[in-house]
């Protein structure tokens, strides 16, 4: 039986010791840049000694890449003149949850300093959206937001060892898919693997991050997650562990989840979409207009209050020059292509979903519900990174009073978006790179220099790894 577990948000210090009563250990984790979790297990006695003021944990995680090789260039946080250094890390008590396929370990989120200054450390991507989020916070404003995944499944031919240990000795296009063919909300193809299928359901509730939509989507093996919406912040914790929570419970069942923007050829990729909205301090949406604008310029925008226009607007011009966050691999720009059901262009629309930011507001939804789903980042993307760059922008296009710079995308458009209609966002890594890295890049104005050069550095480094490489193609 699962141990019952305090609101975290009343967690204190001082009550640690009762919540940990019958524990003599817990788990730690932050996120590094590549959104993967990286922690360590520690007694229950040095967990209560450090809290509060925190711990070192070695800087390296923003030294090197997901493959744990230092990055070519060394960057600012962790280098050779540091000696790769302690960062110190200190738990969120507010994120605390069990683990429930781990015998319901106490675990916790940790947020970094840096331990010259003790402020937080600009390449931690919990900092990072936390500093937009107080840019709202000082304006007696909130972000509500939701997160959606699709991802595909392969599992192992003889049903005992892992899809990774067969793609060891096998090329990657024969790894057989969980099911085969394309039904996209199929009621019979999750009955092949129930007991996976409602595992993963119930132990992202019990985790803590719970999913209130599931389904197959359309490609082989192929599932789609709409996690339950929050706060913001909470929201980019609760996507991080779904990826952790998914890839623990299938290895129990030979499966691997797969979380790349393209995994295969000829087939549609994995989607990140994110759904963000404003709020007052009553919880009251602000991106909605009470009465419908009868000159709005466009039908489209006929609900939006002027806050939603100009976050909208805000979005919309600072999309180029963030694309590194929403499509941070080599891989991600494979998705990123024509004709595939993935916006290619900067375009928006009410209820559009060939466009990169889809409206969702009345009449197809209630007011309180009005939002905009940002379609462009994939699976893969970091969620910190990606609600940080909405948020920075959208304020951004709200502090400017920023005007929409094009019209609605035509709907009949192909899917992907028309080039005439808007820009064409980057078609590879060194493109989006380049332009979010340029001394008049808004992703500057908004983030600040430290930030966009340790970034732009470690994709730096994915683009020379991938110069270096010999492929089969």
């Amino acid at each position: 039986m699962a141990k019952p577990s305090p609101n975290p948000q009343d967690i204190t210090v001082d009550a640690l010791p009762s919540i940990l009563a019958d524990d003599n250990s817990v788990k730690l984790a932050g996120v590094d840049v590549d959104g993967i979790l990286r922690g360590k297990l520690v007694s229950k006695k040095k967990f209560l000694s450090i809290a509060q003021a925190g711990f070192g944990f070695c800087s390296v995680i923003f030294g090197w890449d997901m493959h744990d090789q230092t990055y070519f260039r060394e960057l600012g946080v962790s280098n050779k003149e540091n000696g790769y250094r302690d960062l110190i890390a200190v738990p969120d008590l507010a994120s605390f949850r069990r683990i429930p396929w781990e015998a319901d370990m106490p675990f916790f989120l940790v947020s970094f300093l840096d331990p010259d200054t003790n402020a937080p450390l600009y390449a931690c991507p919990r900092q990072l959206l936390k500093k937009q989020v107080d840019k709202l916070q000082a304006q007696g404003w909130g972000a509500m937001a939701g997160a959606e995944y699709e991802f595909y499944q392969f599992k192992s031919p003889d049903g005992n060892t892992s899809a990774a240990s067969f793609l060891r000795d096998h090329a990657p296009h024969t790894l057989p898919a969980l099911t085969e063919g394309m039904f996209g909300y199929s009621l019979t193809r999750p009955v092949h693997n129930k007991d996976y299928y409602y595992d993963i359901f119930n132990t992202c509730e019990a985790f803590g991050c719970s999913v209130e939509g599931w389904h197959t989507e359309s490609g082989p093996g192929v599932y789609e997650a709409a996690l339950e919406f929050g706060e913001i912040r909470a929201m980019a914790d609760r996507a991080s562990l779904f990826k952790y929570a998914v890839k623990a419970v299938a290895t129990k069942y030979a499966i691997t989840p797969c979380f790349m923007a393209k995994p295969k050829h000829g087939l549609p990729g994995n989607s990140g979409h994110m759904h963000v909205s404003l709020v007052d301090a009553a919880g009251k949406n602000l991106l909605f207009r009470d009465a419908p604008d009868p000159d709005a310029p466009w039908p489209d925008i006929a609900h939006l209050s002027d806050t939603g226009r100009h976050f909208l607007a805000g979005l919309l011009d600072g999309l180029p020059d963030i694309m590194p966050l929403f499509a941070p691999t080599i891989n991600s720009y494979k998705r990123l292509v024509e004709n595939f059901w993935a916006p290619v262009t900067v375009s928006w629309g009410l209820e559009h979903r060939a466009a990169s930011v889809r409206i969702i507001a009345p009449p197809t939804a209630k007011p309180g519900a009005t939002r905009f789903e940002v379609r462009v980042p994939g699976a893969d993307a970091n969620p910190f990174f990606v609600f940080s760059a909405i948020l920075a922008c959208g304020i951004r296009g709200i502090d400017k009073k920023l005007q929409i710079p094009c019209p609605p995308l035509g709907k009949g458009e192909d899917v992907g978006g028309a080039a005439d209609q808007g820009a064409r966002l980057a078609k590879s890594l060194r493109e989006a790179v380049d332009r979010f890295a340029r001394k008049e890049s808004i992703a500057r104005e908004v983030f600040g220099d430290a930030f966009v050069d340790h970034f732009a550095g470690t994709r730096d480094h994915e683009i020379r790894l991938w110069e270096e490489a010999v492929t089969d193609w």
